[in-house]
């Protein structure tokens, strides 16, 4: 799972032991702390400390050696350099989602990554990104696919938005789960569709939209033209039906011959019909 977390968020801890990796950004002036330091034995004694020092974000002096730092070449960005410290965690207070926890506050430990690229597009200044991961023990191939994943978030959101405000996924009240499973994979095979024919469309932007090559669209503008690759496309389906009547018959014109009759075999009415006809004759009079 991958958002961006609040300042006490109460779903990390909320996953127990499932199989579950939570991937989220943290603002850059939190503060976090570090695992405790191991016991030392001494004259003194007291109570065991809970926390280990502070991490201060803002503060490079507060941060200890990172547990694996990584460097990677990307294409939009340049030069990704990542550090990474293992079992780092917020110290959680009883307020905001843990209000009405009982007991004793738990110690969600983690694997925070700290994410500096070169530039942004159009050589725009890139900021300092700071992420939060709930597994521990971090090689370097997890802290990079952590931060690519992260990143990869946008077009996935963006697929979901397409789905609900362009496609209609959510807007019909379905009341059985088979139809709304039924109406999920027409929205699939819909967006399948316009995956499909990329190639063949040509783009029309808006005068404040960028130029795309015709092999790089995305769905919602495929979608604007899609309406005229289909009417050059072979339909499978019959001739639709002229929606005006026809011009019936000349004027001037009349069928000169009387429609034949049937005998339907109805040769006696019944006494409940005689009886009516004859008090309406009676009235009549």
């Amino acid at each position: 799972m991958i958002g961006s977390f609040r300042h006490q968020p109460a779903w990390p801890g909320s996953c127990g032991n499932l199989p579950v990796e939570l991937i989220g950004r943290i603002r850059g002036d939190r503060v976090m702390r570090l695992p405790k330091p191991p016991r030392v034995y001494g004259p003194k004694g007291g109570r065991l400390p809970k926390h280990g020092p502070e991490f201060r974000f803002a503060k490079p002096e507060t941060w200890p050696e990172p547990a694996v730092t990584t460097c990677t070449a990307t294409t939009n960005y340049g030069k990704a350099v990542t550090q990474a410290w293992d079992r780092v965690h917020p110290r959680l207070t009883h307020r905001a989602a843990w209000l009405d926890h009982e007991g004793e506050l738990p110690l969600i430990e983690g694997t925070l990554i700290r994410l500096e690229v070169e530039h942004l597009s159009k050589n725009r200044e890139a900021p300092t990104v700071w992420l939060w991961s709930s597994e521990t023990g971090a090689t370097d191939a997890h802290v990079d696919r952590a931060w690519q994943a992260f990143l990869r978030r946008f077009d996935v959101e963006h697929t979901f938005r397409l789905f609900k405000q362009t496609l209609g996924w959510t807007k019909p009240r379905l009341r059985d789960p088979e139809a709304a499973d039924r109406w999920t994979w027409l929205i699939i095979a819909a967006y399948t569709q316009l995956r499909l024919v990329r190639p063949l469309v040509r783009d029309l932007r808006h005068p404040w939209e960028r130029p795309i090559s015709p092999g790089r669209l995305t769905p919602a503008r495929v979608r604007r033209t899609f309406r005229n690759l289909c009417q050059h496309m072979p339909c499978p389906a019959r001739a639709p039906k002229p929606q005006r009547p026809g011009p019936g018959r000349p004027p001037g014109t009349r069928n000169r011959s009387r429609a034949p009759r049937y005998d339907v075999g109805k040769t006696a009415r019944r006494e409940k019909t005689l009886i009516a006809l004859q008090r309406s004759k009676g009235y009549r009079a």
